[in-house]
């Protein structure tokens, strides 16, 4: 088996026109809900979520709290769903984001949210979901089928949902540009050579993926992606918590991938990248301009709030690819179901 034999590989790979399909189809419903939202402003945003959507719900974070200036959580889903616990949810902006949308946990903090005075938005990919049914707004992520165990495809369109509405919300023309530009510049981002990565990582018994801001949720994302698909052990760090004692245990020829947006956060990552090359650890960054040994090509010319997307695109290709070199097939690892059941 080649790697564009997998449904990982194939489902991956239509990314590009998952995320052009979802904007022109949710462009009504995301600005009626910009305007609402505009003119009815949450209190505060909890978001709700398990896996790789909770991944997304970590990308929605950064960018709700620096373009809206709203605080923004992530709910435990066992406080409601085991303990019962009653939250005071009055006035918040409570958004669910799912492929599946049948989870019981996620479905029981919807329903406690929405009878909590919260108002529920749901990021879905299944619209006749039940999550969808109790939601007050639906926002479909149109990436269609999803049969591969490793979410691809779902998970960037969960991204572009998180910014399109942060653009029609916010009002802001530069990203709603941005945005139309980006089904294009993810087609650049699956075509990127990050052979280096999958090649370098056949041998490896652990890693950690590094990120900030915007680049958090897809250090967690591929950290995941590396445990479930190729059976590589990966831990997800901030580039300024892995100060914070992990990087205790980086040397010698110890594997690290770093994202890195062109943010304020870029020299601080960037840093850390180097002071682990200085211990002599086999380090990858992936940042825009970026040269050197390691250096993963990640596509320019959109704002930095996107260039998450397009790094994570890059990534599933080589994950694909690793997972067939490490003998694991990407679309079914051991263990996993593609619905996760959680109560």
């Amino acid at each position: 088996m080649i790697a564009s034999d997998t449904l990982m590989y194939r489902e991956a790979h239509e990314a590009a026109d998952v995320v052009a399909r979802q904007l022109a189809a949710n462009e009504a419903t995301i600005n009626a809900l910009a305007q609402s939202l505009r003119a009815d402003p949450p209190r505060f945003i909890v978001t709700c979520a398990r896996g790789s959507s909770d991944h997304a719900a970590a990308y929605a974070k950064y960018v709700f709290e620096t373009q809206l200036g709203i605080v923004t959580a992530s709910a435990s889903p066992s406080v409601t769903s085991v303990y019962a616990a009653e939250q005071q949810w009055q006035g918040a902006l409570f958004v669910a984001i799912s492929q599946s949308g049948k989870s019981p946990d996620l479905l029981r903090n919807a329903q406690a949210a929405k009878l909590a005075g919260a108002r529920v938005v749901a990021l879905v990919n299944v619209e006749t979901s039940p999550l969808a049914e109790l939601a007050d707004t639906v926002i479909p992520l149109h990436a269609g089928a999803e049969r591969s165990v490793a979410a691809t495809k779902s998970y960037i369109a969960a991204l572009a949902a998180v910014l399109h509405l942060c653009a029609r919300w916010r009002g802001d023309a530069l990203l709603g540009e941005a945005l139309q530009r980006l089904p294009d510049a993810l087609r650049a981002g699956w075509a990127a050579d990050w052979s280096v990565l999958s090649e370098g990582l056949v041998g490896a018994h652990n890693l950690f993926v590094v990120g900030r801001g915007f680049g958090l949720g897809i250090a967690l994302e591929a950290a995941l992606k590396f445990k479930e698909t190729c059976g590589l052990h990966a831990e997800a760090f901030s580039a300024a918590e892995v100060k914070h004692g992990p990087m205790a245990l980086v040397g010698a020829d110890f594997p690290v991938l770093c994202f890195a947006q062109d943010d304020d956060t870029l020299d601080g990552t960037l840093a850390v990248a180097e002071e682990f090359r200085r211990r002599g650890a086999q380090v990858w960054v992936a940042a825009s301009g970026s040269q050197g040994p390691g250096t993963l090509p990640v596509r320019g010319g959109l704002p930095p709030i996107c260039t998450p997307l397009l790094m994570i695109q890059s990534f599933y290709r080589a994950a694909s690819e690793l997972a067939l070199r490490r003998g694991f097939n990407p679309d079914l690892p051991p263990h996993l179901n593609k619905v996760t059941e959680t109560v």
